[in-house]
């Protein structure tokens, strides 16, 4: 795994210091990454989710994206979860994958975990 990679890890880990993080090694220096279990807000019957993502050998170069979080992801009102979220998978499990591509993306800004809570904020404000 590239030094970058590792870091990316390490900072998710103090960001998010309740949730578990697995990790798997993608064979080409970066890594398929799952925290669990990370707070969520917003308008979700649920409180908290895994979210799990793929740092590529890229980065810092490459964006973090996208990102999947628990299937059963449901509003309290009953609507759909909208534009930007699709049924999916990550690593053979079920799941909703949340598509925020990072358009401008400054590497020296935006970490894996800066775009984590990126994604999380997003979600919080739908």
């Amino acid at each position: 795994m590239k030094a970058a990679v590792e870091k990316a890890i390490a900072e998710l880990r103090v960001t998010f210091p309740d949730a578990a993080v697995a990790i798997e090694e993608d064979g080409n220096g970066g890594a398929y990454v799952t925290l669990d279990p990370v707070p969520i807000i917003g308008p979700y019957a649920q409180t908290e989710t895994w979210v799990g993502f793929h740092i590529g050998f890229q980065y810092p170069a490459s964006d973090v994206y996208p990102h999947f979080v628990r299937a059963d992801l449901s509003r309290r009102d009953g609507a759909a979860l909208g534009a930007g979220t699709s049924q999916s998978q990550f690593r053979g499990r079920a799941g909703i994958q949340i598509s925020r591509r990072s358009n401008k993306l400054d590497p020296a800004i935006q970490t894996a975990a800066h775009k984590l809570l990126k994604v999380l904020a997003w979600m919080e404000s739908k």
